[in-house]
């Protein structure tokens, strides 16, 4: 076997990671692995600049994706307090908790329905 190689020839190949759901909902509006994990980030740490840090992202460039999704929906995904004496923070609207479940359920079954085709085409690859 090729050291190179990530399994044997006695067990199924298995996947790296998942495949990617990215959803254009309508023009000029997505929401893909980028966006969700940045809002769960933002759920555990609070924060804008430290969910920002964990997914190894400028704080400009978590602000703008917060504020296109903010901008995206009829309601803001996140609600964000300006710092100052006690700091700034930032949270998940009740919105923004619905339409991140959403997403992860449609990546969910998104999975499920192709993994037999998934599984099909890793047969097919080099060990």
């Amino acid at each position: 076997m090729d050291e190179n190689s990530t399994h044997d020839s006695a067990s199924p190949p298995t996947v790296a990671s998942p495949p990617r759901v990215r959803l254009q909902i309508k023009q000029g509006t997505a929401l893909g692995p980028g966006k969700a994990a940045l809002l769960e980030a933002l759920e555990r740490t609070g924060s804008i600049s430290a969910a920002g840090r964990e997914l190894n992202m400028s704080y400009r460039r978590a602000w703008l994706l917060i504020h296109s999704v903010n901008q995206a929906y009829k309601q803001p995904l996140v609600e964000a307090t300006k710092g100052g004496a006690g700091g700034g923070g930032a949270l998940l609207t009740p919105l923004g908790r619905e339409v991140l479940s959403i997403y992860r359920r449609m990546e969910r079954k998104a999975l499920r329905a192709i993994q037999p085709d998934l599984e099909e085409l890793q047969k097919l690859l080099h060990d």
